[in-house]
């Protein structure tokens, strides 16, 4: 079981909040995460941290300025998930109304892998020609890539958010807020943030050279939101305003056609779109495209000005998750199958490799590992050329990128390739060495995590008042910029059982009481009848059904009381 903890509260910072005129409630939420001010909150877009603190910012917007001016051929070498593709329009639709010679292509994961590889550079001299590539949300760990280009005559500009490994690559200029020397304060922006801020300092040099009819690149927020809130990066106060005028834009109406063609195909409604619908219905939908085939559909989705080829897209898109949900759900299948007759119970890490999976769905299967188990997880399928492709996820407590430069150290050459961050990451292995990084990554985790760390806990917000318990307090939560390090408001209390029955199969709709107060609640994924009374971790939130609105709790934890 679970350790279910409550978020320390400071008391003084609900009192300032509150007389600031939040909500109580919010107030002692947005304490509970570290706000002690409604300065911390403000979201206007001058508190933004300045471009000029990153580093080559400015030199790189004069490198583009010059380039655009000089008529030279640009292209984006894109990533092929949901940072990536947004990153990619944010880039093409921002230097299309520069005036900027502008094309974009992005990696087939299956035939060339992440990143600038030499390949992939080879393939755009042959079919793109150009003067100038830019990179987006990849490129800080392509060494070989980069010379490659460098051979042919052919510029880099890299921009990324990845950490930087040992040796950067000989571009013509890098911006990324985690390379060293940086003292841009954000150290979380996603591969489309660092995207935008290029944007905005280009901007401003084409301003100062009096160039006429420069775009207004808030236009651009919801494609920043999207991709932000979809790589989960930590949704530090510089993220949170972006995300909030991105989502801002959409609940007005004013989201590209794509974005808005995603949300329909989601069946979402664009003018109550929170945090939540980006990553759990817009994202997956556009990292479809990624996972099975080629980005490029979900890139031209989200270039496109025609409504009509958008919804056409976003359907195929739609399509597409479908067919990524029943490949999922296979995999996973057969992952704990093979968990339950290998798996050692005091293991600290979970390698799993199995020939007939599907490399674009790893990802999300060593994600449901490590949710379930609680363990950093390893998922890795057959790659090309007896090479294995791997994607991992990681628990709190091991910095995953860094626990793969270990085993890279320890054993030189076993890890042909990895990059990533914290939380998750890539690499890819010699088929046959997949048992060694079994044993060694173990062995180095054993080092960087103590058993404590092992256990499960459930972080919660405490008691929520039956008082708060309010339509009103209900839209105020949806309406949170909630995500990575700034989590969404999950409460504990105990509940009587008053009715439960079985929807669509897989799912508990329930009605609950608690202090002589009735909730409407519903747990997805279980349909096995609950004790009469019990104690449950919950969201509390809005449902809405044939034009009623209600509020609703929704459980992700209980246990018997």
């Amino acid at each position: 079981m679970p350790t279910i903890t409550t978020r320390p509260v400071a008391l003084d910072a609900v009192g300032t909040l509150t007389q600031s005129g939040v909500h109580p409630l919010l107030a002692r939420v947005y304490a509970a995460r570290g706000i002690a001010s409604e300065t911390q909150l403000a979201t206007e877009l001058e508190r933004l941290h300045p471009p000029a603190s990153m580093l080559n910012l400015q030199r790189m917007a004069v490198l583009l300025a010059d380039a655009i001016a000089a008529q030279k051929k640009l292209l984006i070498i894109a990533d092929y998930d949901a940072d990536g593709a947004t990153a990619c329009a944010v880039g093409m639709r921002a230097l299309r109304a520069m005036n900027a010679t502008i094309d974009y292509l992005v990696p087939n994961r299956f035939e060339y892998g992440y990143g600038l590889t030499p390949e992939i550079v080879q393939l755009a001299a042959r079919e793109k020609s150009p003067d100038v590539i830019i990179t987006v949300d990849n490129g800080i760990a392509s060494v070989e890539g980069v010379t490659e280009a460098n051979r042919l005559g052919i510029k880099v500009l890299v921009t990324d958010h990845h950490l930087p490994g040992d040796t950067l690559p000989d571009a013509w200029c890098i911006i990324n807020p985690n390379q060293h020397g940086c003292t841009f304060p954000s150290k979380h922006l996603a591969g489309v943030g660092v995207m935008f801020y290029l944007m905005l300092a280009l901007r401003a040099v084409l301003r100062e050279r009096n160039t006429a009819a420069l775009p207004n690149l808030g236009n651009l927020l919801d494609l920043v939101a999207l991709g932000t809130v979809a790589d989960v990066v930590r949704l530090d106060e510089n993220n949170r305003i972006l995300v909030h005028h991105g989502l801002n834009r959409i609940r007005a109406g004013r989201a590209q056609p794509g974005v808005a063609a995603l949300l329909r195909v989601a069946a979402r409604d664009p003018a109550r779109t929170g945090t939540h619908d980006l990553g759990f219905a817009v994202g997956p939908r556009l990292n479809a495209a990624g996972r099975l085939t080629d980005m490029s559909l979900g890139i031209e989705c989200l270039i496109t000005d025609d409504a009509t080829r958008a919804q056409t897209i976003a359907q195929e898109l739609d399509a597409l998750n479908r067919q990524r949900r029943g490949i999922e759900a296979e995999m996973q299948e057969s992952a704990l199958a093979a968990l339950e007759q290998t798996t050692d119970a005091s293991g600290y890490t979970l390698s799993l490799y199995d020939a007939q999976w599907h490399q674009g769905v790893i990802g999300i299967v060593a994600s449901r590992i490590k949710d379930k188990f609680h363990r950093p997880a390893v998922a890795f399928a057959r790659g090309v050329e007896g090479e294995i492709k791997g994607s991992g996820r990681s628990i709190r407590g091991l910095h995953l990128r860094d626990a793969l430069d270990l085993v890279s150290k320890r054993a030189p050459g076993l890890i042909l390739r990895f990059g990533g961050h914290a939380a998750a990451a890539g690499l890819t292995l010699r088929e046959g060495d997949f048992e060694k990084f079994q044993f060694l990554f173990e062995d180095v985790v054993r080092t960087l995590l103590s058993p404590a760390d092992l256990e499960r806990e459930i972080e919660t917000d405490g008691s929520l008042p039956v008082e708060h318990a309010t339509l009103d307090a209900a839209h105020a939560l949806r309406e949170g910029i909630w995500g990575q390090g700034f989590p969404e408001p999950r409460f504990l209390d105990p509940f009587e059982v008053v009715q439960q029955r079985v929807v669509g199969e897989r799912h508990l709709k329930l009605r609950l009481r608690r202090d002589g107060k009735l909730f409407e609640g519903i747990l997805f994924g279980h349909n096995e009848p609950l004790p009469d009374a019990i104690r449950a971790v919950y969201r509390f939130g809005i449902n809405e059904y044939n034009g009623n609105v209600s509020t609703q709790v929704m459980l992700d934890h209980w246990e018997h009381l």
